[in-house]
C-alpha cells in the first residue's frame, strides 16, 4: 500500500550548530555546465538506467533521487513508480535545479519534484520506499548526508548507488581516463577506490557489482528493518 505523503518540502533555514561540519559546495561544473550537462554526459545514460534498474520499485512507491542534478534519472524512476507513485529529487546547485524543474514541467510530471538543498540539510516531510545515489561521489563521502537521507526511509527500503571508481592500480591508462572524465564533477577523489564504504555501514544485504573493467560499480542494500 502506498505511504501517505506530502510533496517534497523546501528546507527550513535554521541556525547550524557550530560543531557540525559545513557542507563544501559542489564542483563548479554543476553550476557552469548545467545547460549542457545532459549533452556532456549523454554517453552515461545507459549506465544511469542500469543503476535505476537495480532498484526493485513498484507502482505507487516513493523514491528519492539524491543529487539528482538536471533530473536525468527522474524519468527513469517515474517509469518504475508510475503516475500513482512519487519521485523526489534533492539537488544543491540552483542552476541544475532550474534545468530539472524546466524539464519536469515540460513533461507534465506532476508527481516529480525537486528540493533545492544540500543532501546534509534537505528536510522532507515524507517516508520513502527507496533512494538512488547515481554519480554523486561527494555525497557518498558525507556520512551526514547519508544519515539525513536514511532518516526518511522506511525500514527495509531499497537503496542503490552507482558511479565511477578506480580500477585496479595496474590499469594505469584506464584510471587516467577515469580521472579525466570524473574530475569536473568530483571535489575530492578520497574513497574513490570504494565509494560505497560509508553507505555500506548504514544498510544491510549489501551487494556490489563492478562494471567497465572495474572503473564503475552498482551497489544495492536495504535500510535496517
Amino acid at each position: 500500500m502506498p505511504h501517505s505523503r506530502r510533496r517534497g518540502a523546501e528546507p527550513v533555514n535554521t541556525p547550524r550548530d557550530p560543531a557540525t561540519p559545513v557542507p563544501v559546495p559542489r564542483q563548479p561544473a554543476y553550476e557552469e555546465h548545467a545547460r549542457s550537462y545532459e549533452r556532456d554526459t549523454a554517453a552515461f545514460q545507459t549506465y544511469r538506467r542500469a543503476v535505476v534498474e537495480a532498484l526493485p520499485l513498484r507502482h505507487g512507491q516513493v523514491v528519492l533521487d539524491v543529487g539528482c542534478g538536471t533530473g536525468l534519472c527522474c524519468g527513469l524512476l517515474r517509469e518504475k513508480v508510475g503516475r500513482e507513485g512519487e519521485v523526489v529529487g534533492i539537488e544543491e546547485a540552483p542552476e541544475m535545479v532550474a534545468v530539472a524543474r524546466e524539464h519536469i514541467a515540460g513533461e507534465g510530471w506532476e508527481n516529480v519534484t525537486v528540493v533545492q538543498a544540500p543532501a546534509e540539510d534537505a528536510e522532507l516531510d515524507l517516508t520513502a520506499d527507496a533512494a538512488l545515489f547515481c554519480a554523486v561521489h561527494d555525497i557518498l563521502q558525507s556520512p551526514d548526508a547519508l544519515k539525513n537521507v536514511m532518516t526518511t526511509l522506511r525500514p527495509g527500503a531499497w537503496v542503490a548507488a552507482g558511479g565511477g571508481k578506480w580500477a585496479a592500480p595496474m590499469m594505469v591508462a584506464l584510471n587516467s581516463m577515469v580521472s579525466t572524465l570524473h574530475a569536473p564533477y568530483v571535489r575530492d577523489f578520497t574513497g574513490f577506490d570504494r565509494p560505497w564504504r560509508h553507505l555500506a555501514q548504514m544498510v544491510e544485504d549489501v551487494q556490489v557489482r563492478e562494471m567497465a573493467f572495474g572503473s564503475g560499480y552498482i551497489v544495492t542494500g536495504r535500510a535496517p528493518q
